[in-house]
């Protein structure tokens, strides 16, 4: 996504693409799967005076009108990536914490399984499957 397309999108919105929101969609992009914390880093290179409370405001603002995403890959803060991205599961490491990302068809058998046993329907935008990476799992036994 480019910064032309963050620009229609909130002015269609009814919104500007203040340098605050620029700066953080931009991070958002760069990083990916980025706690705030990380996102404030990456914005601090180019803007020194933004704080963490205009990044979670931001971001806050930017998930509800559907330009960003977040997931919960553990017990720490949530990790935000561009919502424009197909969904996706994220695939997380427990040894060396790497996400990976499998395209959600691969959980279709399971989400059917849980329609048709339970009449649950899922929302794997938020979904984490935790476990050992193929790199990890071939250095140890």
């Amino acid at each position: 996504m480019t910064g032309t397309d963050w620009k229609t999108d909130l002015r269609q919105r009814g919104y500007r693409l203040t340098p605050q929101r620029q700066l953080v969609l931009e991070a958002v992009d760069t990083l990916e799967h980025a706690t705030p914390d990380a996102i404030l880093c990456e914005v601090r290179r180019t803007a020194a005076g933004v704080n963490i409370s205009t990044v979670y405001r931001t971001l806050e603002l930017l998930e509800e009108l559907g330009l960003v995403s977040h997931a919960h890959l553990g017990h720490g803060a949530p990790t935000y990536h561009l919502a424009d991205r197909h969904h996706h599961l994220h695939l997380v490491c427990r040894d060396c914490e790497e996400v990976l990302e499998a395209d959600v068809a691969v959980a279709e058998p399971f989400v059917a399984a849980l329609r048709e046993g339970f009449g649950f329907e899922t929302d794997l935008k938020h979904f984490a499957i935790y476990g050992r990476c193929a790199r990890c799992s071939a250095a140890s036994p």
